[in-house]
């Protein structure tokens, strides 16, 4: 298991072909899509097209979103990380958990953590992150990991508050 980061109770991991099952089980949940812009992935070709084209490639920057587990049962709850957003050469902090972990505060440790990564490991100087403006939970994560709000935009279609953090080493 290639290990990025650990916090008190996750472990993030880098993703593999291999978790092809892991990303069909997160991404055919309409409630863990229904802020997003994305479909439902239905086979497990697609969670494969999805670690191949979009997240594998991260990884070799050295950026990425990373599979996450929790240390107790090495359960896999969903993935966090920071990619880079070429149109806008923009670093983006992204986190998606499974509906059954929401509330138990696992979003917050992930991103806080990632987000410290990216300053301290990283050496990023400005992260941003983008919350539906209807998703009141990701908004409060955003809020409590110190990002601030910055403006109202639309991304990919989606209405966003935008959200960004700033490294002042």
């Amino acid at each position: 298991m290639d290990i990025i980061l650990e916090t008190p109770r996750l472990i993030f991991r880098r993703f593999t072909e291999a978790d092809a099952k892991l990303i069909l089980e997160l991404h055919s949940d309409p409630l863990v899509l229904q802020y997003l812009h994305e479909p439902l992935v239905t086979t497990e070709e697609e969670a494969k097209q999805i670690i191949r084209k979009t997240i594998l490639p991260q990884y070799k920057m050295n950026l990425g979103r990373w599979a996450l587990h929790t240390k107790d049962n090495n359960k896999f709850i969903g993935w966090c990380g920071i990619k880079l957003n070429s149109a806008n050469n923009e670093t983006d902090l992204g986190y998606r958990l499974s509906n059954e972990t929401w509330g138990k505060g696992y979003a917050t440790e992930a991103a806080e953590y990632t987000l410290q990564f990216g300053f301290d490991t990283l050496h990023l100087k400005r992260i941003i992150a983008h919350a539906h403006v209807q998703n009141t939970a990701s908004i409060n994560v955003l809020e409590k990991i110190g990002m601030k709000y910055v403006r109202d935009e639309v991304v990919d279609d989606i209405p966003v508050k935008t959200f960004v953090a700033i490294n002042n080493l």
